[in-house]
């Protein structure tokens, strides 16, 4: 058995000025949502913090404020999840190449490297231990869930630490508009299912997890599992890929409480999610997140974050519900996410 003990989450909402759950929701208009970030001199000497890219400084400060909420000093393995590394080093890497022939500062291409934010957290925190980054796509967090799984069910680490982060910038927003991955126009996170228009709401996030063997006080939900599957030429079949993954967690779909669907606005790849639901799980409790994130490779942490309080708080948000359903329960969480159709993954997480 794993544990969430504790998050730190950097999110287009207030997660990283206060504990309380969705107590206040941020509406936004716009080409994409932008994480509110926390002051950096509480977790980052500010000399240092000079040289840091955005994303790194969002990553060492979500990565101390779960090693701070848990309790833990000191994690035995570190893992990372990124779809994109660190965006805003590579344009200025390619700016300065584009623009002029000189010496370039090394600084923005040391960190463009994926491994960096993993790297940086072990140097913060002075950890030697396994360090590992998973650059997987929409798989990327998930990848790193179940490495830490591992980990705990192999014995060979007690708490580990899990992040999922990715940022965006108008200039990665600008050219991937282009294959109809976004919006092509700024649009309101709160009202994004009733004009459902192609593409979806950009956004981005740094999300942090102690994952633990054993439970202690500030222990939010059971980390049950994780899985993933590439749809190859229709090779996804959730009528028995579903089934085998809640069977080997001695599971039903009549035991799942909350069904939270990865919904993004995307009305070419949102139907995938609606017919999941209607086929799996009618007359149940279902979900959704990416209005309060926005959609990038590594959402499901912001997911997780929300399926953790849920269970911990036993308070199901109305800002979250599809459906009018009340659950009788709040005891099992499915999270469900897939990327244009492409990569489908699985979380599940129980209460405690």
């Amino acid at each position: 058995m794993a544990y969430i003990n504790g998050i730190g989450l950097i999110s287009p909402q207030k997660t990283a000025e206060t504990k309380e759950f969705l107590s206040e929701v941020m509406e936004y208009t716009a080409d994409y949502l932008r994480c509110i970030e926390p002051g950096y001199r509480t977790y980052i000497d500010p000399i240092q913090s000079r040289r840091m890219s955005r994303l790194i400084k969002m990553g060492i400060a979500s990565a101390k404020m779960s090693m701070t909420d848990a309790g833990c000093t000191m994690p035995d393995a570190i893992i990372t999840g990124t779809g994109l590394g660190s965006v805003e080093d590579t344009e200025k890497i390619l700016g300065e190449i584009t623009r002029e022939e000189k010496f370039l500062n090394p600084t923005p291409f040391i960190q463009s490297t994926y491994n960096t934010i993993s790297s940086q957290v072990a140097i913060q925190l002075k950890c030697h231990n396994y360090n590992s980054t998973y650059v997987h796509r929409t798989f990327s967090f998930e990848s790193g869930l179940i490495d830490g799984l591992m980990q705990i069910e192999e014995q060979k680490a007690t708490n580990v630490l899990v992040g999922a982060i990715d940022e965006m910038t108008m200039n990665h927003l600008q050219i991937t508009r282009r294959v109809g991955q976004w919006k092509m126009e700024a649009v309101n996170n709160l009202t994004l299912l009733q004009k459902p228009t192609p593409g979806a709401l950009a956004g981005e996030g740094a999300a942090f997890f102690v994952v633990g063997a054993g439970m202690c006080a500030s222990t939010y939900a059971e980390l049950a599992d994780a899985a993933t599957c590439i749809n190859i030429n229709g090779s996804f079949r959730p009528d028995t890929f579903l089934p085998g993954f809640l069977g080997k967690n001695n599971l039903s779909v009549d035991d799942i409480d909350v069904v939270m669907l990865g919904l993004n606005g995307d009305n070419v790849n949102d139907p995938h999610y609606l017919s999941f639901a209607e086929q799996f799980f009618p007359g149940k409790a279902q979900a959704w997140f990416k209005h309060l994130c926005g959609e990038y490779h590594t959402a499901t942490g912001f997911g997780l974050y929300v399926a953790a309080n849920i269970l911990k708080n036993q308070v199901y948000p109305e800002i979250l519900k599809l459906n009018p359903v009340q659950p009788a329960k709040l005891k099992n969480i499915l999270i469900y996410n897939h990327f244009r159709n492409v990569n489908h993954s699985f979380i599940l997480v129980r209460g405690c």
